[in-house]
């Protein structure tokens, strides 16, 4: 409990009970709203350049400023990063091609120390494909999911009590080309996603080019393809990559890397079945260099969806309307740095960061809510090839 200081006067005063109660309160409401405005941000890296590992820092939710905690290190190739809704475990993918003398890479698994923010390694699995480029947890925190690009194919991991992961308890292979023979001549899973209720898993594959639709297990974790639809077939040669679910259930965005686009999508949450609803450029009309796209993410309120550009090296921002699933634009926003990759939203929707993996720094960016629009502000860090950013609450 923290300690209590007042006069003999204000005792008096106020009564000997009031004061008390009254000084308790200020003081309980001081800490908790600082505690509030604090957050602890983890950042995934590749460590082939100078990086150490996994990186925490304290984000201060209300001037948006960061400061670096500590370094998890000896952590290889730890690019993409998910932490179950209970914030003890975070899980990591190292994006290895060859692991135990296999083509494999490997997730591994971490407890968060509940007081620091710091991380414990817990155990490791073989990701069963190369180069692991995304994880996802399951709403009851049972099982983790892998997208491993090289593999082509999404593999899933029960949680053990205590945090550790056990073996693979499915793994799904997939199949396909694309047009763009330099990118999609076999398949590569790019990221898999859970819908709102964890009945249906979505995994992007840029080489295929296509969506693939799961039915979900969440008892026993095994992965289907979905009857009602096997998968969902962008425009030819699109590059499916990252994929988003709206708070509402009802649409889905999907941003496509090679033809820098997004992809606003109808979902009917009971077949699984996804319809596109648009499709727009992620780049200015007179922009004419070479591009791809990344990171796709939708605000706290539901009325805005961001994008990530490697090349104009900015974040496009469209407003989305609730009634129809349409995209209006806003913005392009330049990130300060060069090959944004993940980028993420303070859970109070006012600051967007994001991560510039060949600039090696994470900027932040303060966010209108009422419009979406996004303003640079001072605030940054430097990492070295920061790749993942994953905010929760701090203890």
């Amino acid at each position: 409990m923290a300690k209590i200081n007042f006069t003999r006067r204000e005792f008096f005063e106020t009564g000997s009970l009031g004061a008390i109660g009254l000084l308790f309160a200020r003081n309980v409401f001081s800490r908790t709203k600082q505690e509030s405005e604090n957050m602890l941000l983890y950042v995934g890296t590749y460590t082939e350049k100078g990086s150490e590992g996994i990186y925490v820092f304290n984000f201060n939710a209300k001037t948006g400023a960061l400061s670096k905690l500590n370094t998890v290190k000896d952590v290889v190739q730890p690019s993409y990063l998910a932490v179950n809704k209970s914030r003890n475990y975070l899980y990591a993918v190292n994006e290895l091609v060859e692991y135990e003398g296999k083509k494999s890479g490997s997730v591994s698994a971490f407890a968060i120390d509940q007081k620091t923010g710091n991380l414990t390694f817990l155990n490791k699995q073989p990701s069963l494909g190369g180069a692991p480029c995304h994880v996802f947890i399951s709403d009851n925190e049972k099982f983790v999911l892998v997208a491993n690009y090289l593999g082509g194919n999404v593999s899933v991991y029960p949680i053990e009590t205590g945090g550790k992961l056990g073996e693979s308890v499915d793994v799904e292979q997939q199949v396909g080309t694309g047009p763009r023979t330099d990118r999609q001549e076999s398949a590569h899973a790019h990221s898999i996603n859970l819908d709102n209720n964890n009945r249906f898993a979505i995994a992007c594959d840029l080489g295929a080019d296509k969506v693939f639709n799961y039915k979900f297990d969440d008892k026993l974790g095994k992965l289907e393809l979905n009857p009602a639809q096997n998968f969902y077939q962008p425009k030819a040669g699109s590059g499916p990559r990252h994929f988003a679910f709206h708070q509402n259930g009802k649409f889905a965005f999907l941003i496509n890397e090679l033809e820098c686009t997004i992809s606003s999508l109808a979902f009917d949450s009971e077949s699984g079945v996804l319809k596109e609803i648009q499709t727009i450029s992620t780049l200015p009309k007179d922009f004419k260099s070479p591009n791809t796209c990344a990171d796709i993410h939708i605000s706290p309120n539901g009325k805005f969806v961001y994008g990530t550009n490697r090349g104009h090296d900015s974040l496009v921002v469209y407003k989305i309307d609730e009634k129809t699933g349409k995209m209006k634009f806003v913005q392009h926003q330049s990130t300060g740095g060069k090959t944004p990759r993940n980028f993420t939203i303070t859970p109070n929707g006012k600051f967007l960061l994001a991560a510039n993996q060949n600039s090696n720094s994470i900027n932040v960016f303060k966010v209108n809510e009422k419009s979406g629009k996004l303003t640079a502000t001072a605030n940054s860090a430097t990492v070295s090839m920061p790749v993942c950013l994953k905010f929760i609450a701090a203890f």
